[in-house]
């Protein structure tokens, strides 16, 4: 695909991004498998390497601050070592955050254990956080606003976006274009955004299942006009991405060569779809770099972001 609508270095760095919702510690144990329990019938892993990556909202966060823009992060975390560690990588990262914390929830953490590049268990370490510290941030959001240029919502279902349906008219006031990245059932407390970005299982869950195309897109415009809103960008896996705008509809073919992991592949589509509106690009623009961005980090392991650069290459 053609990058010729990217915009420039210049560009990217002056866009402001705020990034909202559930972050995530990523953990790996990566080991070698050699034999098999003598207690159970069960893999015995000799962990030899451990990392610690961003993940969820501190992702997408990431992927927006990779690619040369300027970005702020808001959520909660726990007041213990996984909360500390993930301050550890935002300040490495030089990712600009303001983080609630709250000593009765513990930061949500995945721990994938790895063996012979393969990820054999994934163990979550989470509990929802109090509110109170939620509704705090409503002041902080309301002050970060005026100094960006869109909002994206990353919800992992994980109780960080309680008072989304607030923010979201808070956005629109502002006349910032909305971003989110869905998750469970309900989507009415999302109503008033710009763009959802559901994936196929996601979208099924909502709408049903469809027998052709014309189903699907008859589906999705029901759903925009219902949530009143701009835009729904399906991602399909394989099979590319669709762009459901009213009386429009876009499409594109995957741009994978090859598939090493899909995790986090959903942030780096939210967080690049989001940077190019906020440089001025039209979705239809926006999408066809997103899908170009979830191309490269697709093919990598983990959850992963990519440059500017290899964009451009």
């Amino acid at each position: 695909m053609s990058t010729q609508h990217l915009p420039s270095r210049n560009t990217l760095a002056h866009a402001r991004v705020l990034v909202v919702g559930d972050v995530i510690l990523d953990r790996y144990w990566h080991g070698d498998v050699s034999r098999i329990s003598g207690e159970s019938p069960v893999p015995i892993v000799h962990i030899n390497h451990e990392e610690v990556r961003l993940g969820g909202a501190a992702n997408v966060a990431l992927n927006v601050k990779t690619l040369g823009a300027r970005v702020t992060l808001l959520s909660v975390v726990g007041q213990d070592e996984g909360g500390r560690q993930l301050f550890e990588l935002l300040s490495r990262y030089g990712i600009e955050n303001h983080m609630g914390e709250d000593p009765n929830m513990e930061t949500i953490v995945k721990l994938r254990i790895i063996g012979r590049n393969q990820q054999m268990m994934r163990i979550d370490f989470e509990k929802e956080p109090n509110h109170e510290v939620l509704a705090s941030m409503l002041e902080s959001f309301k002050t970060f606003l005026s100094e960006h240029d869109v909002v994206v919502f990353s919800d992992y279902g994980k109780g960080g976006l309680a008072h989304i349906p607030q923010m979201i008219k808070m956005a629109r006031v502002a006349g910032k274009p909305v971003f989110i990245d869905p998750k469970g059932n309900d989507w009415s407390r999302y109503r008033g955004a710009t763009v959802i970005t559901p994936n196929l299982q996601e979208m099924t869950n909502v709408v049903g299942l469809w027998s052709n195309e014309a189903q699907l897109h008859e589906s999705a415009n029901v759903l925009c006009s219902r949530l009143e809103l701009s835009a729904l960008l399906i991602t399909r896996s394989e099979e590319g991405m669709t762009l459901i705008e009213s009386g429009r509809v876009s499409s594109l073919p995957t741009e994978t060569r090859e598939v090493t992991d899909v995790t986090g592949a959903g942030d780096t589509v939210i967080a690049t779809l989001a940077l190019m509106v906020a440089c001025g690009l039209d979705l239809i623009k926006a999408m066809a770099l997103a899908n170009l961005a979830a191309g490269h980090v697709v093919a990598k392991f983990g959850t992963a972001t990519l440059t500017y650069d290899e964009l451009k290459g």
